[in-house]
């Protein structure tokens, strides 16, 4: 035989045994790694919440409520004992700032690391969404609804968003009308295969 039928052959051969292989590989099975998430199991991860605010649970809570959390939940040692001066991000308005800045605006609003969530957010429930599954520090998704609804009615009323006695829940959450709702431009309209921005490539 030539020397180009014996290579000829050996890849042959080669490409056989990488064929055999494969099928078996198809074949294996999974030897029990992961499996299909359950519907619980889908539900207990599914905590995101829209700005329209149509997945919070249940629950209620006021700001008189949501004061005794911020101490007995520890919000003050990172956020200081009124909300600002911490070393974690300001979450009350100090005194001085303009309580309702112009829709559009940033004024007074601690733009950057520390901003003021209550006052800068488009969203209510973008504010519940956040303590939800962000707080407390180290202990994340340990507060109740109810609990989450009281903190974050108390931090509207501390920013004078809300009254001390209205009473947030699943309902009336999204109707607040926060500060800077009007503040945040809207995406241009873009379609696929044209530039972004105006002249970017």
């Amino acid at each position: 035989m030539g020397a180009f039928t014996m290579r000829f052959l050996r890849l042959l051969l080669l490409v056989m045994i990488l064929g055999v292989c494969h099928i078996g590989w198809a074949q294996s099975p999974t030897y029990g790694l992961g499996s299909t998430p359950t519907a619980e199991e889908i539900r207990v991860w599914d905590i995101s919440i829209s700005p329209a605010g149509n997945e919070l649970p249940p629950g209620r809570g006021t700001a008189k409520e949501g004061a005794q959390l911020y101490v007995q939940k520890g919000c003050a040692g990172c956020h200081g004992a009124t909300g600002s001066g911490g070393r974690a991000p300001n979450l009350i308005r100090r005194q001085g700032m303009p309580p309702n800045p112009a829709p559009g605006t940033m004024a007074g609003m601690e733009m950057g690391p520390p901003g003021i969530m209550a006052l800068r957010s488009p969203f209510g429930a973008t504010i519940w969404d956040y303590i939800n599954r962000g707080m407390p520090l180290n202990k994340e998704g340990t507060l109740t609804p109810n609990e989450v609804y009281a903190l974050t009615a108390f931090l509207l009323y501390k920013n004078e968003v809300i009254q001390e006695d209205e009473v947030i829940d699943a309902q009336s959450l999204p109707k607040v009308k926060m500060p800077n709702r009007d503040g945040f431009a809207p995406p241009p309209e873009w379609k696929h295969g044209t530039p972004r921005l105006r002249d970017y490539p």
